[in-house]
C-alpha cells in the first residue's frame, strides 16, 4: 500500500483519476528492474539510493516513485544475519574490555576465534541493521507487466484506504467477494440485484472512530478479489489531501488479481475451531456451515452457521461471527434479521474489533470473544432459550488460548 504522498492521481471534477501504469510504461519499468538486479548481494542502503536516481529511460516522476516504493518492498531482505551480528558485537566488546590487545588487533583476534577474516567480521558487526542487510534475489522473476499491475494495485489500495464509504456492484463471482468481505470482517450490507448482480455497501476506515488502520488494511485486501470478477464497478468516497472526491474502479482496470486458491473447508481458523469445539460438547446439535442466504427486503444476509437440535428440529438458531463492528452496525443487522422473521439469532462479536463506543443493542443475543469463540458460551445461549447476552467467560479463556 502506498502512503498518501506517493499516490499518483489527478482531480477530474468531483472524481479521482488514478495514474495507472500501462503498457507504454514497460520500457522504463524494465530499466528499473535491471537497475535493482545489479544491487543483489549489496547492502539495502545501496538499493534505496539506486531507486532514488533517474533512469536511462525517461519515466514520469510520480509513476517512477510508486514503482520504486513497490520494488523496495519486494526486495526488502529478511534479517538473516541477526544472530551472527549479535555474537560478533558481544565477542568484540568482551575482547576490547579486557584491554590486553591494541584496538587495531581486536578484530583479528576475534575473527581468528570465530573463523572469519577481520574484514568479514567488520561487516558482520552491523549486518543486522536495515540499511546493511544484503539484497537477495526475488523468489519469482518480476516482468515489467507484472510490476505494473502490482503498482496499480498498491495505488488503488492506497486510495481506498482513505475512503469513508464504498459501494461495489458485481456480476459473477459475487459469492467469493462476499465470503472475502466476511472473512476480513468488514462492515458491509449486501443487496440482491436483478439477474446475477449483487451490491455491497461497505463502511470506509475514515467513517470509524477506532481500529481505522487495521480496518483500512482489511478493506484494501478486497481489491485483488474484485480483479477476479467478470464485471464490477466500485465507487468510493475518498478524502485525499483534505478534499472529498469519488474514486471509480471498473472491470478491466489493470490491477494485480488475487491468486486462485483452492477452496478449503472453512474460511477462517475461528470458524473451524468453533465448529470442532461445538461438535465435541454439543452432540445433540447439528451444525451446518454457510446455510442459505436470508432475504430481508432488498438485502441479503449471510449467517455463518445454522444450529439445529437433532431431536427437536424446531429448535433452530442462526449464528453469525462478526468481525469489525459498531453498536449501530449490530443494531441494523439485528433489525434486518427481525424483518426476515428470524427470531433465533446469535451474534459472536470480537471484542478486539470494536470500532466505536456505545451500548450494544437491547435484546441482542451476544457472545463476546477474543481470538476464539467459546463453544460453551454459545451452548449456554441455546440451552436457556437465548435470554439476553451470554456470560463473558470467554474473555479469560480466550486470553489463555
Amino acid at each position: 500500500m502506498l502512503p498518501e504522498s506517493l499516490l499518483a492521481c489527478s482531480p477530474l471534477g468531483d472524481e479521482i483519476s488514478p495514474h495507472f501504469l500501462r503498457e507504454s510504461d514497460h520500457v522504463w519499468l524494465r530499466a528499473l528492474i535491471e537497475a535493482c538486479d545489479r544491487c543483489i548481494g549489496r547492502p539495502q542502503r545501496e538499493l534505496a539510493e539506486r531507486l532514488r536516481q533517474p533512469l536511462v529511460s525517461p519515466a514520469p516522476e510520480g509513476k517512477r516513485r510508486m514503482a520504486a516504493h513497490v520494488l523496495s518492498r519486494l526486495w526488502f531482505p529478511k534479517n538473516t544475519a541477526g544472530g551472527l551480528a549479535r555474537r560478533a558485537r558481544a565477542a568484540v566488546f568482551l575482547e576490547s574490555a579486557k584491554g590486553e590487545a591494541p584496538p587495531g588487533e581486536v578484530l583479528a583476534i576475534v575473527g581468528g576465534r570465530l573463523g572469519i577474516s577481520p574484514e568479514d567480521l567488520a561487516r558482520a558487526l552491523f549486518a543486522d541493521l536495515p540499511g546493511e542487510r544484503l539484497v537477495a534475489p526475488l523468489p519469482d522473476a518480476q516482468s515489467p507487466g507484472e510490476l505494473a499491475l502490482r503498482v496499480n494495485l498498491a495505488l488503488a489500495q492506497g486510495l481506498l484506504f482513505r475512503a469513508t464509504s464504498v459501494r461495489i456492484e458485481v456480476v459473477g463471482n459475487a459469492r467469493a467477494l462476499v465470503r472475502q468481505a466476511k472473512l476480513l470482517g468488514l462492515l458491509c450490507a449486501i443487496a440482491a440485484r436483478p439477474g446475477q448482480a449483487s451490491a455491497l455497501e461497505v463502511s470506509g476506515p475514515l467513517a470509524l472512530f477506532r481500529r481505522t488502520l487495521l480496518y483500512g488494511r482489511a478493506l484494501a485486501n478486497l481489491i485483488p478479489i474484485l480483479a477476479t470478477c467478470p464485471r464490477f464497478e466500485l465507487r468510493a468516497e475518498c478524502v485525499l489531501r483534505g478534499k472529498s472526491r469519488q474514486l471509480r474502479l471498473v472491470s478491466g482496470d489493470p490491477i494485480f488479481p488475487a491468486p486462485v486458491a483452492s477452496r478449503t473447508s472453512y474460511d477462517s481458523r475461528i470458524e473451524e475451531r468453533f465448529a470442532s469445539d461445538f461438535g465435541l460438547i454439543a452432540p445433540d446439535w447439528d451444525i451446518v456451515r454457510e446455510p442459505q442466504a436470508v432475504a430481508s427486503g432488498a438485502s441479503l444476509l449471510f449467517p455463518d452457521f445454522l444450529l439445529q437440535h437433532r431431536l427437536d428440529p424446531s429448535r433452530r438458531w442462526l449464528l453469525e461471527i462478526v468481525g469489525f463492528w459498531t453498536p449501530d452496525y449490530l443494531a441494523r443487522k439485528m433489525a434486518a434479521y427481525r424483518a426476515a422473521r428470524i427470531p433465533n439469532l446469535i451474534f459472536c462479536v470480537d471484542e478486539l474489533r470494536s470500532c466505536a463506543r456505545g451500548d450494544l443493542p437491547a435484546g441482542a443475543r451476544i457472545v463476546r470473544f477474543r481470538r476464539r469463540v467459546r463453544a460453551g458460551d454459545v451452548l449456554a445461549v441455546l440451552e436457556d432459550g437465548g435470554a439476553g447476552e451470554a456470560p463473558r467467560s470467554s474473555e479469560k479463556g480466550a486470553l489463555e488460548a
